[in-house]
Protein backbone atom coordinates (compact mmCIF):
# COMPACT_ATOMS: atom_id res chain seq x y z
CA UNK A 1 0.00 0.00 0.00
CA UNK A 2 0.84 3.26 -0.81
CA UNK A 3 -0.76 6.41 0.47
CA UNK A 4 0.06 9.66 -1.19
CA UNK A 5 -0.43 12.89 0.58
CA UNK A 6 -3.69 14.34 -0.46
CA UNK A 7 -4.77 11.28 -2.40
CA UNK A 8 -7.33 8.54 -1.18
CA UNK A 9 -7.57 4.83 -2.45
CA UNK A 10 -10.58 3.60 -4.08
CA UNK A 11 -11.15 -0.21 -3.24
CA UNK A 12 -12.66 -2.27 -5.80
CA UNK A 13 -16.03 -3.64 -4.57
CA UNK A 14 -16.60 -7.77 -4.17
CA UNK A 15 -12.90 -8.54 -4.31
CA UNK A 16 -11.53 -10.71 -1.50
CA UNK A 17 -8.57 -12.52 0.03
CA UNK A 18 -5.86 -11.81 -2.64
CA UNK A 19 -7.92 -10.24 -5.15
CA UNK A 20 -8.31 -7.71 -2.54
CA UNK A 21 -6.28 -4.32 -3.82
CA UNK A 22 -6.42 -0.65 -3.79
CA UNK A 23 -5.82 1.43 -6.97
CA UNK A 24 -5.35 5.48 -6.66
CA UNK A 25 -8.38 6.87 -7.98
CA UNK A 26 -7.06 10.35 -7.67
CA UNK A 27 -10.30 11.51 -5.56
CA UNK A 28 -8.71 14.47 -3.02
CA UNK A 29 -9.70 14.21 0.44
CA UNK A 30 -10.05 17.37 1.41
CA UNK A 31 -13.44 18.73 0.27
CA UNK A 32 -14.56 22.24 -0.17
CA UNK A 33 -14.71 24.50 3.10
CA UNK A 34 -18.15 25.28 2.42
CA UNK A 35 -19.30 21.45 2.51
CA UNK A 36 -17.25 21.39 6.01
CA UNK A 37 -19.46 23.69 7.21
CA UNK A 38 -22.31 22.13 7.04
CA UNK A 39 -21.31 18.55 7.98
CA UNK A 40 -19.82 20.35 10.96
CA UNK A 41 -22.84 22.22 11.48
CA UNK A 42 -25.43 18.90 10.99
CA UNK A 43 -23.02 16.91 13.11
CA UNK A 44 -23.17 16.83 17.19
CA UNK A 45 -19.84 17.24 18.45
CA UNK A 46 -18.78 14.69 19.88
CA UNK A 47 -16.60 16.61 23.19
CA UNK A 48 -17.18 19.78 25.00
CA UNK A 49 -13.62 21.62 24.81
CA UNK A 50 -12.13 22.88 28.30
CA UNK A 51 -13.37 26.13 26.82
CA UNK A 52 -15.98 25.92 27.70
CA UNK A 53 -15.87 26.12 31.40
CA UNK A 54 -14.82 29.83 31.35
CA UNK A 55 -19.14 30.31 30.08
CA UNK A 56 -19.42 29.32 33.52
CA UNK A 57 -17.04 30.50 36.06
CA UNK A 58 -13.67 29.29 35.66
CA UNK A 59 -10.88 31.85 34.58
CA UNK A 60 -8.78 31.35 31.97
CA UNK A 61 -5.40 31.02 33.65
CA UNK A 62 -7.07 27.85 35.47
CA UNK A 63 -8.27 26.38 32.04
CA UNK A 64 -4.44 26.95 30.65
CA UNK A 65 -3.09 25.42 33.78
CA UNK A 66 -5.64 22.02 32.77
CA UNK A 67 -4.98 22.04 29.41
CA UNK A 68 -0.89 22.41 30.13
CA UNK A 69 -1.87 18.93 32.70
CA UNK A 70 -3.26 17.48 29.33
CA UNK A 71 -7.01 17.72 30.27
CA UNK A 72 -8.42 19.07 26.70
CA UNK A 73 -12.38 18.16 27.01
CA UNK A 74 -15.01 18.90 29.65
CA UNK A 75 -15.56 14.98 30.20
CA UNK A 76 -11.73 14.48 31.24
CA UNK A 77 -11.84 16.95 33.88
CA UNK A 78 -15.24 14.89 35.13
CA UNK A 79 -12.83 11.73 35.10
CA UNK A 80 -10.02 12.88 36.23
CA UNK A 81 -9.59 12.35 40.29
CA UNK A 82 -9.90 15.35 42.77
CA UNK A 83 -6.76 14.38 44.39
CA UNK A 84 -4.81 14.84 40.81
CA UNK A 85 -6.68 17.77 40.03
CA UNK A 86 -5.28 19.47 43.52
CA UNK A 87 -1.65 18.31 42.43
CA UNK A 88 -1.53 20.66 39.25
CA UNK A 89 -0.09 24.27 40.59
CA UNK A 90 -2.37 26.34 41.01
CA UNK A 91 -5.71 24.49 41.47
CA UNK A 92 -6.90 24.42 45.31
CA UNK A 93 -9.25 22.29 46.21
CA UNK A 94 -11.72 24.72 46.50
CA UNK A 95 -11.01 25.56 43.22
CA UNK A 96 -11.24 22.10 42.02
CA UNK A 97 -14.75 21.93 43.46
CA UNK A 98 -15.89 24.75 41.57
CA UNK A 99 -14.37 23.56 38.25
CA UNK A 100 -16.06 19.43 38.95
CA UNK A 101 -19.62 21.83 39.69
CA UNK A 102 -18.91 23.92 36.20
CA UNK A 103 -18.07 20.46 34.18
CA UNK A 104 -20.74 18.84 35.83
CA UNK A 105 -23.45 21.29 33.95
CA UNK A 106 -21.97 21.23 30.76
CA UNK A 107 -21.58 17.55 30.45
CA UNK A 108 -24.00 15.12 31.50
CA UNK A 109 -22.02 12.64 33.27
CA UNK A 110 -24.97 11.27 35.27
CA UNK A 111 -27.16 8.30 34.41
CA UNK A 112 -29.01 8.02 30.91
CA UNK A 113 -32.30 6.37 29.72
CA UNK A 114 -32.80 3.81 27.33
CA UNK A 115 -34.96 5.95 24.96
CA UNK A 116 -31.52 8.58 24.82
CA UNK A 117 -29.36 5.47 24.67
CA UNK A 118 -31.49 4.47 21.66
CA UNK A 119 -31.26 8.04 20.01
CA UNK A 120 -27.16 7.68 20.57
CA UNK A 121 -27.53 4.56 18.33
CA UNK A 122 -29.12 5.47 15.56
CA UNK A 123 -25.97 7.61 14.71
CA UNK A 124 -23.77 5.03 14.58
CA UNK A 125 -22.63 3.96 11.32
CA UNK A 126 -21.74 1.03 9.27
CA UNK A 127 -17.99 1.06 7.80
CA UNK A 128 -18.33 -1.92 5.43
CA UNK A 129 -14.73 -3.78 4.88
CA UNK A 130 -14.86 -4.41 1.59
CA UNK A 131 -15.47 -8.13 2.55
CA UNK A 132 -19.30 -9.28 1.85
CA UNK A 133 -18.44 -12.58 3.98
CA UNK A 134 -16.80 -10.44 6.77
CA UNK A 135 -19.47 -7.89 6.59
CA UNK A 136 -22.05 -10.17 7.29
CA UNK A 137 -20.04 -12.08 10.23
CA UNK A 138 -20.10 -8.41 11.64
CA UNK A 139 -23.35 -7.61 11.74
CA UNK A 140 -22.83 -5.00 8.12
CA UNK A 141 -19.38 -4.08 9.05
CA UNK A 142 -17.23 -2.19 11.81
CA UNK A 143 -19.35 0.14 13.87
CA UNK A 144 -18.34 3.87 14.16
CA UNK A 145 -18.02 5.32 17.93
CA UNK A 146 -16.69 2.39 18.91
CA UNK A 147 -13.04 0.32 19.31
CA UNK A 148 -12.85 -2.93 17.12
CA UNK A 149 -9.89 -5.27 18.06
CA UNK A 150 -8.77 -7.62 15.47
CA UNK A 151 -6.01 -10.36 16.34
CA UNK A 152 -4.78 -13.49 14.98
CA UNK A 153 -1.30 -15.11 13.60
CA UNK A 154 1.11 -12.86 11.83
CA UNK A 155 0.31 -12.99 7.67
CA UNK A 156 -3.60 -13.07 7.74
CA UNK A 157 -4.33 -9.91 6.95
CA UNK A 158 -4.80 -7.62 9.77
CA UNK A 159 -2.84 -4.86 8.35
CA UNK A 160 -4.54 -4.85 4.96
CA UNK A 161 -7.89 -4.76 6.90
CA UNK A 162 -6.89 -1.46 8.43
CA UNK A 163 -5.43 -0.03 5.29
CA UNK A 164 -8.64 -0.57 3.76
CA UNK A 165 -11.01 0.44 6.44
CA UNK A 166 -8.55 3.73 6.90
CA UNK A 167 -9.15 4.43 2.85
CA UNK A 168 -13.37 3.87 3.53
CA UNK A 169 -13.38 5.77 6.16
CA UNK A 170 -12.33 8.79 4.07
CA UNK A 171 -14.65 8.11 1.20
CA UNK A 172 -17.50 10.39 0.72
CA UNK A 173 -20.81 8.75 2.03
CA UNK A 174 -21.96 8.67 -1.49
CA UNK A 175 -18.82 6.20 -2.70
CA UNK A 176 -19.87 4.08 0.26
CA UNK A 177 -17.54 5.53 2.73
CA UNK A 178 -17.51 7.32 6.15
CA UNK A 179 -17.25 10.56 5.06
CA UNK A 180 -14.61 11.17 8.04
CA UNK A 181 -10.92 11.89 8.76
CA UNK A 182 -8.40 8.86 9.93
CA UNK A 183 -5.46 9.27 12.08
CA UNK A 184 -3.33 5.73 11.53
CA UNK A 185 -1.09 5.29 14.37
Amino acid sequence: FFFKQRKAYEMQRGLVGSEMCIRDSFYIMATTVEENKEEQMEEEQAFNEIDKLQSHGINAADITKLKQAGLCTVMSVLMCPKKELINIKGITEVKADKIFEAAQKIENAGFVSGLEVVEKRKKVKKLKTGSTVLDTLLGGGIESQSITEVFGEFRTGKTQLAHTLAVIAQLPISKGGGGGKVAYI
